[in-house]
């Protein structure tokens, strides 16, 4: 016990004999102090959680980059599905799904190079809700073309 108490750096025991009783007084001390300001940073700034060899991190960020790259092939993708929808001409007569295609194209280019995980994320959830309203917009206008023709062809 005494060899633990002579390892611990903050604690003290003293011993003191009070009216023929053994008293046992202890001192907590919040730490014996730093003596530079490099082991200050060591004791109080966070450290990272493991480090890593460079092979290591290497395949993480492949990783990342792969399952990111996946993402945006696999919305490149839907979006060339979804222009199948747009069958009409514009008012230069070309095709909306090739303007769309062509568009979706140059905004893949300019962001093919992004290496910042945070960019390419807002990217791809920004692309993802697009392709989702424009869908959404297009089977709305769908419907009420279709009850259209149904309210003209009943009114016959």
């Amino acid at each position: 016990m005494i060899a633990y108490v002579r390892n611990c750096r903050n604690l003290t025991i003293r011993l003191k004999l009070v009216s023929g009783s053994d008293v046992v007084f202890i001192q907590r001390f919040l730490h014996n102090g730093p003596d530079t300001v490099e082991e200050i940073l060591d004791r109080h700034v966070v450290k990272k959680e493991k480090s890593l060899n460079d092979e290591e991190e290497e395949l993480l960020t492949r990783r990342r980059l792969t399952s990111t790259r996946r993402e945006a092939l696999g919305l490149y993708r839907d979006i060339l599905r979804a222009t199948r929808f747009f069958m009409w001409a514009d008012s230069r007569g070309v095709l909306w799904r090739d303007v769309l295609r062509d568009n979706a194209r140059k905004e893949f280019e300019e962001a093919r190079f992004e290496k910042d995980p945070e960019v390419v994320t807002r990217l791809l959830i920004g692309g993802r809700d697009a392709v989702q309203s424009a869908l959404e917009k297009l089977a709305e206008k769908q419907r009420q073309q279709i009850e259209k023709e149904r309210g003209g062809g009943d009114g016959r």
